[in-house]
């Protein structure tokens, strides 16, 4: 595949070799859900820790605070420019969309029922969901998760940071999908490929 940036410049062969193994290692079936993070430096850490296992795409909930202005700006570099970004502000159309594309729906929230992080099979159609800094996940949006996980700790405090929590979930998921082969092939289909090379501003080259 030959590639050609926005201005229909044919990419050089170095750039045109990194899109492509980036391309190809994106992964159709692991995404990211933040309901109401409030800080955008986390917002952008989690945004990397994405862009760096491989996910393509991410979802921004705000019920109780206003949209997040900066994901249209997409600089050089920042992974801004490497990930699509869903926001919404209403929790069930949020969840809908998600549902359609997503299996499971996995909350970090700790309560007597919830899972280990590394007992989860995410090598499976997975969505995880992160909570605001301080408050955690909305009574609103728990309904909606097909199970609750926890990240085990054996220190006096009991909270990581949510981007340190993603980021160590999404590297248990890069763990077991690359020990499942799901980075030795290209998982994107047709559709997927054209619309994550647009989104990109990259496109495929007419011979």
């Amino acid at each position: 595949m030959i590639l050609q940036n926005e201005h229909g410049t044919i990419l050089s062969e170095e750039r045109n070799t990194r899109v492509l193994e980036v391309l190809h290692h994106r992964q159709p079936d692991l995404t990211v859900v933040l309901e109401n993070v409030d800080d955008p430096h986390n917002i952008a850490a989690v945004l990397r820790s994405c862009d760096a296992v491989g996910v393509r795409e991410v979802f921004v909930l705000n019920t109780v605070i206003h949209p997040y202005q900066r994901f249209a700006s997409r600089p050089s570099s920042s992974a801004n420019k490497w990930m699509q970004v869903h926001q919404f502000t209403d929790t069930a159309t949020c969840i809908a969309e998600v549902r359609k594309r997503y299996q499971k729906i996995y909350s970090t929230q700790l309560g007597e029922n919830s899972q280990d992080l590394y007992s989860l099979n995410l090598t499976e159609s997975v969505a995880l969901v992160f909570g605001n800094e301080k408050q955690g996940l909305s009574s609103e949006i728990l309904p909606y998760c097909d199970a609750n996980f926890i990240i085990p700790q054996v220190g006096m405090i009991q909270s990581l940071n949510i981007s340190v929590a993603c980021a160590v979930s999404l590297y248990e998921a890069f763990r077991q999908k690359r020990e499942s082969g799901h980075y030795a092939e290209p998982r994107l289909d047709a559709t997927q490929t054209s619309e994550t090379l647009g989104f990109w501003n990259v496109y495929e080259a007419t011979q």
